[in-house]
């Protein structure tokens, strides 16, 4: 599986560009790279994902309930995080 984050950050806060796959081991490295810059708002571009795993959806929930802002968010990955959410 091949991924690829990019950081770009400006006034506003900190934007993560994802792009190919999302599953466990990838959301575990962003969970760090947030972390870092735990004290600025923090937006997810998913324009460019590819395919995501259930551990990943948990992830993204997660990010939007923290108060992160996911943009470019394909419609399945948005109808599986809605649908987790209500499970929960």
């Amino acid at each position: 599986m091949t991924h690829r984050i990019e950081r770009s950050t400006n006034a506003r806060g900190v934007t993560f560009i994802l792009s190919g796959d999302l599953d466990s081991p990838h959301a575990i490295e962003l969970e760090a790279l947030m972390a870092a810059v735990s004290n600025r708002p923090v937006v997810l571009d998913l324009a460019d994902v590819t395919l995501v795993n259930r551990d990943a959806i948990g992830f993204l929930a997660g990010v939007e309930a923290a108060g992160g802002t996911l943009v470019n968010c394909p419609e399945y990955v948005r109808s599986w995080i809605d649908a987790e959410q209500g499970d929960a």
